[in-house]
């Protein structure tokens, strides 16, 4: 549709006609949400769309990226510079270029091109700048790709890239990815054998004239002993402390303050015009100084820097004037738009709000500050809520770690998911440690104690339970896994006076097995892809650059600040399986005043960093509006009272693709705002009657779209709760023709519109299952099936009676035409070759013979040759087979010109189909 759009196709009457009518079932369904998280597009907006796009303001996201992807230009430049291969938890990825790394790739090489020289004039390079994409985006691939399409092109193939971070951990992380590319990485192990410094190596490395990719960190451009010399000033002051409470003394620490007055000067090591500098997290770490010394020791190497967090205001200038301008930016908003992120969902649950709904900890203020003045009591409370040494009392943290338990296992257990707490000392972080284990073990404990009468309770009643047992009957059936869960902690190496049982969490090796345990999927049972370990406690560590897709939330009760508070909650907006969001759940107070630290970025570049779980509500409340209409706006008054008719009007496939696209952005909603005391209670009395409705639907009209495929596992259980309540179990498929309780379920019916309803949907969903076994024989009975139901759709009487007749035409299977071959093995070909050869002509009976002769020897050469092992795997064997077959169909004739090849794998892919039956004994 689209290259006909682009002219590259010419559009005949009928096509014109068919597109018409597609257009008019897409009015039907309102416009696009082209603001939806996860809408496929090439080309974002508008405006980056190719002017040679007629209309492209009114295509569809499907069609803006073919329009993109599609491009001949596009595609093989995808193919073969954006497209690589990855292992992940032993299997084969392919991976291909999004579009804003295809964009970003493309104008980087412009850059690299156009942009002069210092020898040509240029005050400063002008090849490089900044490429600003949001964490989550593929920075490290984006990398790849520019290196794989520098390579492919003969003036920039020939340069030397060296990668610049400021951290081992990113450091290993872009060089693991880097491999990708096919190159030579250094230093490599032949580097590594030389006995030489790191810094030593690195220099020598620089100094070579060839097209390496070299990995460096800053420090290794300098000479550690003379840095060691460098002139330093320092000044120790003392300084008073106290804790908070009258009876806690006031103690003397000394502090010293050190500064460099003079920092080491790198030496001139490559002067070649054919070097690009790579430096990730460019504005983090990358200052005047590093930057100076830089410059000084590769003086003619174009310079791009990468970074995923915004710059701050007041530092963009700077940024710009060290890098350049900027070449692309991929905003937050934009990835959450595309589906490269989720967004990120903010609960503030302050201590200042847990005092004004936990009695218990007014309890605890009151106990830790007994001694002081109602007033004194009311500022200790504002101030050290939020700071200070309070952070570390084992009864506050005792009391969030049993309220993240339950978050836990209400909110993010159920689908799946895992946790990060961060603690506000290490010391905090070891009571973490405590009180979270401590926590599990009593919800466990409450949950096993439930009385089985309210277990048994139906999911209303439950409805009108008090809170906290409403929450135990829910929790209940997570019972298993709350048991399973396994907390550990990590942290950076302690302190000589701190205690000795720390040191196994600051074990570098046992870190990495633990971080490794954290990224696998959640389950019970610890396998080599599934691990119980789901709730981590950190303080500084695992903050930035540590990617896990599996954490779903963040709980907070550390103050971070500016660019590190944006890094960290960016750990929970990746990607994995069902995530819809991630969460911060705030217990200190920090996100609250986030608004307030944004202030000092653009807003654009922080646009979707956060929303606030309480803005939701309003978006929910519409969607079920929306739901609801698809019913309301066709004369339903009461779908409780007429579910019968809602179920009628979605026998229309428009209809039910609104309905399907409307009651999951309704679930998708709900999903994020269950847990919330703020949902009124009738979003979930709709939420269950929708989900009834649609399931009486996917029984009659046995539509795939209907299963409910994608919703959260939280709320299809709300739903199949209810729906089993209402008298259908939605674990069990629709009842089939061939089912002895079909009849039964046919019986329940009122009369024969209903019967003859249940069995023309019933006779669709069984043709479609045997269509790839048997597609001759399939289209025959579809056909048969439509002409029935045209001649005799006024009639419910002789409709049904005609319904029946090809049931029972079904039950009996594919024998009539051929009593004398196996149904299952060999009519299927028979039925395939008959009519591809009678395509445009009729066969006389010679020629019917012969076609049937050779079609039963082809079974047999096919019946030999797939019985080998691994046989559908093997691209050379089914070569062979489909040549043998061409062979066959030539020698016999029977076939119209040139289409014996297109047959032959026809023949092929059928065997594939139905290899069961034809290696059965």
């Amino acid at each position: 549709m689209v290259a006909q759009e682009l002219g590259v196709i010419a559009v005949s009457p009928e096509q014109r006609e068919e597109q018409n009518e597609a257009a008019q079932e897409l009015a039907a369904l309102g416009s696009e949400q082209g603001e939806r998280a996860g809408t496929p597009l090439f080309f974002r907006s508008p405006e980056q769309r190719p002017i040679e796009i007629p209309g492209s303001e009114t295509l569809q996201s499907q069609q803006i990226l073919v329009a993109g992807m599609l491009r001949r230009t596009n595609l093989l430049d995808l193919i073969r510079n954006f497209t690589v291969f990855q292992q992940v938890d032993g299997k084969t990825r392919k991976v291909v270029a999004r579009y804003q790394q295809f964009r970003a790739v493309h104008r980087a090489v412009d850059r690299l091109r156009e942009g002069r020289t210092r020898a040509q004039g240029a005050p400063r390079d002008e090849r490089g700048g900044i490429i600003w994409h949001t964490q989550g985006s593929g920075k490290s691939l984006s990398m790849v790709f520019l290196v794989r399409k520098m390579r492919m092109m003969k003036w920039l193939k020939h340069f030397k890239v060296v990668v610049v971070t400021d951290r081992t951990d990113l450091e290993d992380q872009l060089r693991e990815t880097a491999r990708l590319s096919g190159e030579t990485l250094r230093p490599d192990d032949n580097d590594m054998k030389r006995r030489e410094s790191p810094t030593a190596c690195t220099q020598r490395i620089l100094k070579e004239q060839t097209p390496d990719i070299v990995f460096a960190m800053l420090q290794k451009y300098q000479d550690a002993a003379r840095r060691e010399t460098s002139d330093k000033v320092a000044m120790t002051i003392v300084r008073k402390e106290k804790k908070p409470g009258k009876d806690q003394p006031v103690v003397e620490k000394e502090l010293t303050l050190e500064e460099t007055i003079r920092f080491e000067e790198f030496p001139v090591l490559n002067e070649s015009e054919e070097i690009l500098v790579l430096v990730d997290e460019a504005h983090r770490s990358h200052t005047r100084n590093l930057h100076r010394n830089l410059r000084k020791a590769l003086p003619n190497a174009a310079i791009i820097g990468f970074t995923g967090t915004p710059i701050l205001s007041k530092e963009k200038t700077e940024t710009r004037e060290i890098f350049g301008e900027f070449i692309d930016k991929y905003i937050l908003q934009d990835a959450e738009l595309d589906g490269a992120t989720v967004p990120i969902l903010y609960e503030g649950r302050t201590a200042d709000g847990m005092v004004k709904d936990a009695p218990g900890l007014d309890e605890l203020f009151e106990d830790m500050f007994r001694d002081y003045e109602p007033k004194e009591l009311a500022v200790i409370k504002a101030r050290y809520a939020t700071e200070g040494d309070v952070l570390e009392a084992p009864l506050l943290i005792e009391q969030k770690a049993r309220d993240m338990i339950r978050h836990y296992v209400g909110v993010v257990l159920p689908e799946g998911f895992k946790a990060q707490v961060v603690a506000t000392s290490r010391r905090a972080a070891a009571t973490y440690y405590e009180k979270l284990r401590a926590a599990r073990d009593e919800l466990a404990a409450e949950l096993e104690a439930l009385p089985l009468a309210t277990l048994a309770l139906t999911d209303d009643e439950i409805e009108k339970l008090d809170v906290h047992t409403r929450f135990l009957a829910r929790a209940h059936k997570e019972l298993s896994k709350l048991r399973a869960i396994e907390i550990a902690v990590v942290f950076s190496s302690i302190d000589h006076n701190e205690p000795e049982s720390w040191k196994d969490w600051a074990d570098k090796s046992k870190q990495e097995e633990r971080i490794k345990r954290f990224k696998r999927k959640f389950a019970p049972e610890k396998t080599d892809k599934t691990d119980p370990l789901s709730i981590l406690v950190v303080n500084n560590m695992l903050l930035t650059g540590f990617d896990a897709p599996v954490e779903q939330v963040l709980y907070l009760d550390r103050k971070i600040v500016a660019h590190d508070l944006l890094q960290a909650i960016a750990r929970v907006n990746r990607t994995y399986g069902r995530k819809k969001c991630g969460y911060v759940v705030d217990y200190i107070g920090v996100v609250r005043h986030l608004s307030e630290a944004l202030k000092d970025y653009d807003g654009e570049d922080t646009k979707g960093a956060l929303i606030d779980i309480g803005v939701e509500l309003p978006k929910l409340l519409d969607r079920r509006a929306r739901a609801v209409a698809v019913f309301t706006d066709r004369g339903i008054t009461d779908l409780q009272r007429q579910v019968a008719e809602c179920v009628e009007l979605l026998e229309d496939l428009r209809i039910r693709a609104d309905f399907i696209n409307k009651l999951r952005m309704f679930y998708d909603a709900l999903n994020l705002l269950e847990h919330r005391p703020e949902v009124p209670g009738d979003v979930f009395r709709d939420a269950k009657l929708l989900g009834f409705i649609n399931k009486v639907a996917a029984n009659l009209y046995r539509d795939p779209a209907l299963n409910l495929l994608g919703v959260a596992e939280k709320v299809k259980a709300l739903i199949d709760a209810h729906v089993s309540a209402r008298g259908i179990d939605p674990k069990i498929p629709p009842t089939t023709i061939t089912d002895a309780e079909f009849e039964k379920v046919l019986q329940v019916q009122s009369g024969s519109r209903a019967r003859a309803v249940q069995i023309q949907h019933a006779a669709r969903y069984h043709i479609i299952g045997f269509s790839n076994q048997n597609p001759a024989y399939a289209r025959k009975m579809s056909e048969k099936l439509e002409e029935i139901l045209q001649r005799f759709k006024d009639d419910w009487d002789a409709l049904e009676r005609e319904l029946r007749k090809l049931i029972e035409e079904l039950r009996e299977g594919d024998r009539d035409d051929f009593p004398h071959l196996d149904p299952k093995v060999q009519v299927p070909f028979v039925r395939l070759v008959l009519e591809e050869c009678s395509k445009g002509r009729e066969l006389n009976e010679a020629q019917r013979t012969t076609a049937l002769t050779v079609t039963l020897e082809m079974v047999e050469r096919i019946q030999q040759e797939i019985r080998a092992v691994g046989f559908w795997k093997n691209s050379h064997a089914r070569e062979m087979l489909t040549r043998r077959l061409v062979r066959d169909l030539d020698s016999a004739g029977i076939c119209p010109p040139g289409a014996d090849r297109d047959l032959a794998q026809r023949l092929v892919a059928l065997a594939k189909e139905n290899h069961e039956n034809l290696v059965r004994p």
